[in-house]
């Protein structure tokens, strides 16, 4: 089907998922600090109508991505999410009616054109419909328990740097399974139809991964500043789906020389995303 598509898509829900971080964010700096993991947090969260806006922006991300995954690799599909963190930095900035400062809008430039140079070097191909369980169960079990020793860990420490970051990054393999279960699910809604969807196991648990990595988020949020917590989210998301796309799916990037301008586009965005959750703290 091309690029096209998936990355109109793809762009759509990083927009809405920026969205819903600026709004989650708002909304879990006004209710009480936990020490621990509270499931009572979302009870908390729902009574307030900026949260909820929050969460009509992940169901309309959500769409977004599935429709993204349809049509295109798990490896192309995933990294553009890195486009979330400066889209959410110009959300906050507009509704605060603050302006960026210049160094901002260099960080921005650097995501920007280091997500571009990574993608067209790597050339993301192929688009597997159909996953053997034998290849999905090892990959769930080591996913969810790094995922289970990353919360445990940050839930361990105070609020602060430490605290984020680890429920930060656990927030990311949450949300890259989720996006590989989505595509299988899509896969076999367009060959099955909704009989088949809603009777196949990947469906359900692209729901419950899905459900985890919004709980995890809310945590990470309130655990500490976003210089911690947003740099593991937006870096680990792509990375870990990077390596589902190609372990699962049997998708591919360019190797030899091509390597080269992936590593220097990814410097890039390393760079950027640093430079954009530093000076996102004042602005989120």
């Amino acid at each position: 089907m091309g690029v096209l598509l998936p990355v109109v898509f793809s762009l759509l829900a990083a927009f809405s998922n920026a969205l819903a971080t600026v709004l989650q964010r708002r909304a879990a700096l006004t209710v009480p600090q936990s020490d621990s993991f509270r499931p009572g947090l979302i009870l908390d969260l729902m009574r307030r109508p900026i949260w909820l806006g929050g969460i009509l922006a992940v169901i309309v991300a959500g769409v977004g991505q599935a429709a993204a995954l349809a049509t295109g690799p798990l490896t192309l599909v995933q990294p553009l999410f890195v486009l979330e963190l400066p889209l959410a930095l110009l959300i906050a900035s507009l509704i605060a009616r603050e302006r960026l400062p210049a160094g901002l809008w260099a960080a921005v430039g650097g995501v920007v054109a280091g997500l571009g140079l990574a993608l067209v070097a790597a050339s993301p191909g192929g688009n597997r419909t159909h996953v053997a369980l034998d290849r999905w169960v090892p990959a769930l079990v080591v996913s969810c328990a790094v995922v289970v020793a990353l919360a445990a860990a940050g839930l361990r420490r105070p609020p602060g740097r430490a605290r984020a970051g680890c429920l930060g990054a656990a927030t990311a393999i949450c949300y890259a399974l989720t996006a590989a279960l989505m595509k299988a699910s899509m896969h076999i809604l367009d060959d099955g139809g909704l009989d088949a969807f809603f009777t196949s196991w990947q469906t359900y648990a692209f729901a419950v991964t899905g459900i985890a990595a919004l709980l995890l988020l809310e945590h990470a949020m309130q655990g500490g500043p976003l210089v911690a917590s947003q740099p593991a989210l937006t870096l680990g998301d792509a990375t870990v789906s990077l390596a589902l796309g190609i372990v699962l799916y049997e998708e591919h990037v360019r190797a030899g020389w091509w390597l080269l301008p992936q590593l220097a586009g990814v410097a890039l965005i390393v760079l950027g995303v640093f430079a954009l959750a530093r000076g996102g703290v004042r602005t989120a």
